[in-house]
C-alpha cells in the first residue's frame, strides 16, 4: 500500500520536476483520512476532492469494490464517513496502448522535429485516469504516427495548458527535439505570453512573486502558499492591453517566468483580479458572459531545438473572448443617483421607472431595516435600548434625527451598524438586474459619497438644483427648518463637490416636463457612451491583431 498525495493537477506550464512525479500510479491505491472539521460527507463526494477523478468515476470504482473504509470493503458511495476514519481507493489502470483518433487539429507549424499547435478550449492535453482517450495526444497521433516511436503516456508533450485554456503549444515530435525542449523550458528559455481577461481593472502592469502549493484543505485546487510550508517559488508579470471604462474588466497580456499548476488564474484571483469564467478561483457569478476561464496562449517565443533558430509564434484567441468582452461592455449599465436634500432624487427615480427601468431606493431599504423584526432594528434596540422608539416598537424617526444631530458619534455608530445591510440590499439589486438581462438599472443613494462605497463601472449621476429651490421644497414639503436644513446638509458633502465627482448630471431646478426632457437626454447620453465604449473595445482588438509580434 503506497500513501500519496493528490494527483497532480494540469496546470498552465507546470514543471516536469520531481516535486511534480505521483508517487504512486495507475493500479496502486491512494489511502487518505477524513480531516477533523470535514463533518460527514459522502464516500464519493469525499474522494473526488482528493483524487483527479470525477464524482461520477469514483462511484463507479467504489461500487465495483475498489474502495476500503477502515480496512473493510465498502461499496456504497453514498456512505457518510467521519474525521479521522482511513479511506483507501485503488486507482483504475490505465491503458499503455495509445490509439490514434481523428479530430480537428489546428496546425500552426510543423517540421520533422517539432509542431506547433493551437489547442482549443476543452480538451485535455493527455490520457490520464479521468480522461483515457479523446485527448490532443491522441489526435497528434493521427496526425504524426512518428509520436508513436516515443515512451509514455504523452509522447511529444513537453508543456501543458489547462483543459479549459486555449492556445499555443509546441510538441516535439523527435527524441533529440525533446530533450533540448525540456531542457529549454526547465533553464526558462522558453518564452510564454498569455492573454487573460479579469474582472476588474489592475494597475497598467503588475508582477506577483508570491509562492503557489496545494490548497491546504482543498486538494483540487493551488493557493498561495508560503515556501516553508510547502510553496513554490512563481514569478507572473502583466500589463493591461485594454482597461473597459466601466471597470468590469481588462484585457491583460500575462507573462510566466515559472509554470506552476494554475499560476496566473492564482495570482491574478489573489492579486483581486480573477479570471472571467473561472469557476474554481473567482466568484460564482450568474451573469457571467463566459463558459470557461477566459485565459489564452497567446505568444510563443523559442530556439528550434535542432537548428537553434529563434522561433516566435502568436496566435490570436478564439470567438469567446471578444465575445464575452462584448457582451461585458454591454452588460447590465449600472446607475447610482445621488445628490443634496431636495433635489428631487425621487421625482428623477420615478421618472426612470415609468421608462420601465428597474429602481431601487436607499431611504426606502432603510425604512425595511426600521421595521420591527428586521436585522437593523434588532441591533439597533440591542445597541440603543429604547433611545429612539415608540411605544409600539416602531423607530421615532424624529426623535432619531434629533439624537443623532446631538451626538455625532451616535449618527456613525449607527451608520456603521445600518449601512452594510444597506449595501448588500444594493448589490442584491443589480445583481437580480443583471440576471433578467435589463440593459440598465437605477440605484438612489443619497449618502453615496458619504459612505465611501464603491460600484465598479456605475455611472454617478448627481441631481443638480440651486440651493434657493432646494431649501424651499424642504421647507414646503416636509416641514423642515432652516436649523434641520443645515443640520443634516452639515453631515453631507457640498454640492459643488459632489458635482465635481460626478459622471454625469441631471438639472432638477422646473417643472415635470422639464424634468422629463432632461432624464430622457440622459438615457440618449447613457446609450451614446455605450456604443462609443463597444466602439473603442473593436478598434483596440483589431490594432491588437495588426501589430507585429514583439
Amino acid at each position: 500500500m503506497t500513501d500519496v498525495r493528490p494527483l497532480p493537477l494540469e496546470g498552465e506550464e507546470p514543471d516536469f520536476s520531481e516535486d511534480d512525479v505521483l508517487s504512486s500510479a495507475p493500479g496502486e491505491s491512494v489511502r487518505v483520512e477524513v480531516p477533523a472539521g470535514a463533518g460527514k460527507p459522502r464516500l464519493d463526494a469525499f474522494l473526488s476532492t482528493v483524487v483527479d477523478l470525477s464524482r461520477s468515476r469514483v462511484r463507479k470504482l467504489v461500487e465495483q469494490g475498489d474502495c476500503r473504509v477502515d480496512g473493510r470493503c465498502c461499496t456504497a458511495a453514498d456512505f457518510r464517513l467521519r474525521p479521522g476514519q482511513s479511506v483507501e481507493l485503488r486507482m483504475p489502470v490505465a491503458s499503455d496502448v495509445l490509439v490514434p483518433e481523428e479530430g480537428p487539429l489546428d496546425v500552426v507549424y510543423s517540421d520533422e522535429d517539432i509542431a506547433v499547435v493551437n489547442k482549443p478550449a476543452g480538451l485535455t492535453m493527455h490520457p490520464c485516469p479521468s480522461c483515457p482517450e479523446g485527448t490532443l495526444v491522441h489526435r497528434l497521433l493521427a496526425r504524426f504516427p512518428q509520436l508513436a516511436l516515443q515512451e509514455g503516456p504523452r509522447p511529444g508533450i513537453v508543456h501543458r495548458l489547462d483543459k479549459d485554456t486555449s492556445g499555443l503549444v509546441v510538441i516535439a515530435l523527435s527524441e533529440r527535439a525533446r530533450l533540448r525542449l525540456i531542457e529549454d523550458f526547465a533553464e526558462r528559455r522558453v518564452h510564454k505570453t498569455y492573454l487573460a481577461v479579469t474582472r476588474g481593472v489592475p494597475q497598467e502592469e503588475g508582477v506577483s512573486r508570491l509562492p503557489i502549493g496545494r490548497h491546504p484543505t482543498i486538494k483540487t485546487r493551488m493557493a498561495v502558499v508560503p515556501e516553508e510550508k510547502g510553496g513554490r517559488s512563481a514569478h507572473t508579470e502583466w500589463s493591461t492591453l485594454y482597461a473597459s471604462p466601466t471597470r468590469r474588466f481588462s484585457l491583460l497580456a500575462v507573462r510566466l517566468f515559472t509554470g506552476r499548476t494554475h499560476q496566473i488564474r492564482v495570482h491574478l484571483a489573489q492579486a483581486g483580479f480573477p479570471l472571467w469564467g473561472d469557476a474554481v478561483y473567482g466568484p460564482q457569478d450568474r451573469a457571467c458572459p463566459a463558459a470557461r476561464q477566459l485565459l489564452h496562449a497567446w505568444k510563443l517565443e523559442l530556439a528550434h531545438p535542432v537548428s537553434g533558430r529563434v522561433m516566435t509564434f502568436v496566435c490570436p484567441p478564439p470567438e469567446d473572448f471578444p465575445k464575452a468582452m462584448l457582451a461585458l461592455e454591454r452588460g447590465l449599465r449600472k446607475v447610482v443617483l445621488t445628490g443634496m436634500p431636495g433635489c428631487g432624487k425621487s421625482a428623477v427615480l420615478e421618472r426612470m421607472e415609468v421608462r420601465g427601468i428597474p429602481v431601487w431606493s436607499a431611504d426606502r431599504a432603510v425604512a425595511a431595516e426600521y421595521r420591527p423584526g428586521a436585522d437593523g432594528w434588532l441591533l439597533m434596540r440591542r445597541r440603543f435600548g429604547e433611545a429612539f422608539f415608540h411605544d409600539d416598537g416602531t423607530v421615532d424617526r424624529a426623535a432619531l434625527t434629533r439624537l443623532l444631530a446631538e451626538t455625532p458619534g451616535m449618527r456613525r455608530e449607527l451608520e456603521h451598524m445600518i449601512h452594510p445591510l444597506v449595501r448588500a440590499s444594493m448589490d442584491d439589486f443589480f445583481l437580480k438586474a443583471a440576471a433578467k438581462g435589463v440593459v440598465a438599472a437605477v440605484a438612489e443613494v443619497p449618502l453615496w459619497f458619504e459612505t465611501g462605497w464603491q460600484c465598479p463601472g456605475a455611472e454617478i449621476v448627481v441631481i443638480v438644483c440651486p440651493d434657493d429651490i432646494r431649501h424651499e421644497r424642504l421647507r414646503r414639503t416636509r416641514g423642515w427648518s432652516d436649523e434641520k436644513i443645515a443640520a443634516v446638509e452639515s453631515w453631507q458633502w457640498k454640492q459643488q463637490d459632489k458635482i465635481a465627482a460626478a459622471d454625469m448630471l441631471v438639472r432638477n431646478d422646473g417643472s415635470l416636463e422639464e424634468l422629463d426632457t432632461e432624464v430622457a437626454a440622459f438615457f440618449d447620453s447613457l446609450e451614446r457612451k455605450g456604443r462609443e465604449r463597444e466602439e473603442a473595445l473593436l478598434e483596440r482588438w483589431r490594432l491588437l491583431w495588426s501589430e507585429e509580434p514583439s
